[in-house]
């Protein structure tokens, strides 16, 4: 009995510290579930602990170990409460930016966004170029509620004088078609690989077509398609939980993937949706997700560039399509930093190599391998490599973190202004004002 007594001790102080832990870090991504209702449970469990143990004595016991429990279990409350502060408090922070530098960094942030008023207002201050629409949006929404939704952005956007809004979706096809429903769901790119040469055309035009009347019908503007990753050759990795490169890639054919995704790119470009193609520098070698992990490419870039970047320079240069920069780091151009804030790889391969001009885009900051990280020093130096659109996708709640990071290194002067200036020429000539 004294054995289970001390065993239920040891829990106790164990979920106390879990519980800790969870409310002084209520505001990472990782812990999103917590927000809302969970929060609240959170608080009424720590408190309901509480008075269990005053009541059972642990405060009035001469031994300190039972009011330090007592006192322990007070902290999820008050972590809580300090953590919601601190969030509001850079919320506010940001939300007052400077009207001029708030248009300037605004211009570079594409947000996904779970509260309409909150998403409408850094659309007004112009904090934002543009907007994730995802599954959640989407959820239990017909199209012609969230078409209202998207049209209200704008409007209230065109009523602060501001630019319309990119808005950007995943709608690739296959797992990946975040937006089904409402719009129709169509298999993948990889389903039409193995068909004629030019019955594979037709058909991936006509995918590409579907899928921009589809989004063009709800108000998007930007498709995150097609993935140009090469498909891998070995098994899935039991620990890649949301990349899933093998599923969503085209082929292993590097001259495949360019005619399915040059003939896909044509149907969306024809119904007045841009694309982005996806991952530079590919993810089919990787085996670590980077949703979650580090991730190293040791490949010769003779080799990449003979093989997994043949689709990226093939389809950029026949097309109008961006480029989405993955975090996978390329550990023989520059072994310190994901490719998605390296200059080396931005500037010095994209840009001045391939003498690529159109729109770079990271892929989301809020995935583990830069946001476990310091994600500030990722966003300085992605802005100063030439990378024109700082993606916050998964957890829009990051975007006062990100951009807290990106103002303070602009009033430090740390941010470089002649590649603000050439991301904003690039970003004015992908997105004209009518």
């Amino acid at each position: 009995m004294q054995i289970l007594r001390r065993v239920g001790v040891i829990l106790v102080w164990f979920a106390g510290l879990v519980f800790v832990f969870a409310a002084a870090n209520k505001n990472d991504p990782y812990l999103i579930a917590l927000r809302g209702s969970g929060n609240v449970v959170l608080t009424v469990t720590s408190l309901a602990a509480f008075a269990v143990l005053i009541r059972r004595g642990y405060w009035s016991r001469r031994r300190i170990a039972g009011k330090l429990l007592v006192l322990m279990w007070c902290l999820p409350s008050l972590a809580m409460l300090g953590a919601h502060v601190f969030f509001e408090v850079r919320k506010r922070n940001v939300l007052q930016t400077d009207t001029a530098q708030a248009r300037s960094l605004g211009k570079h942030f594409l947000v996904g966004y779970s509260s309409f008023d909150e998403v409408a207002t850094l659309a007004e201050k112009g904090l934002i170029a543009g907007i994730y629409i995802t599954k959640h949006n989407a959820n239990g929404k017909t199209a012609e509620t969230l078409k209202a939704e998207i049209a209200a952005l704008q409007d209230k956007r065109r009523a602060a004088g501001l630019p319309p809004l990119t808005v950007a979706a995943d709608q690739e096809g296959g797992i990946v078609s975040h937006l089904s429903p409402p719009l129709a769901s169509l298999p993948a790119l990889s389903t039409l690989a193995n068909l004629p040469p030019d019955i594979r055309a037709e058909k991936a035009t006509e995918f590409g077509r579907i899928h921009g009347e589809g989004l063009a019908s709800l108000g998007v503007t930007l498709n995150f398609a097609p993935v140009l990753d090469l498909r891998p050759e070995l098994k899935r990795n039991r620990f890649d939980f949301n990349t899933l490169i093998g599923y969503r890639s085209i082929s292993s054919d590097p001259a495949t993937v360019s005619e399915i995704a040059r003939a896909y790119i044509r149907g969306l470009e024809a119904s007045g949706v841009g694309a982005t193609v996806k991952h530079f520098p590919g993810l089919g070698r990787v085996r670590t997700d980077t949703h979650h992990f580090n991730a190293d490419l040791d490949t010769p870039v003779e080799e990449l560039e003979a093989s997994d970047w043949r689709p990226f320079r093939e389809v950029l240069a026949a097309s109008k399509a961006q480029l989405m920069v993955g975090h996978v780091t390329l550990t023989t151009i520059d072994p310190d930093r994901a490719a998605s804030h390296s200059k080396a790889v931005v500037d010095g391969i994209i840009r001045r190599k391939w003498n690529y001009q159109g729109v770079v885009i990271t892929d989301d900051l809020v995935m583990g391998a830069i946001y476990q990280h310091n994600v500030c020093t990722a966003v300085v130096e992605a802005l100063n490599a030439g990378v024109d659109l700082l993606l916050v996708a998964y957890d829009g709640a990051q975007f006062y973190r990100i951009f807290a990071c990106a103002s303070d290194a602009f009033g430090r002067g740390k941010l470089d202004p002649a590649m603000l200036h050439d991301s904003e020429a690039r970003l004015n000539r992908a997105f004209p004002v009518d």
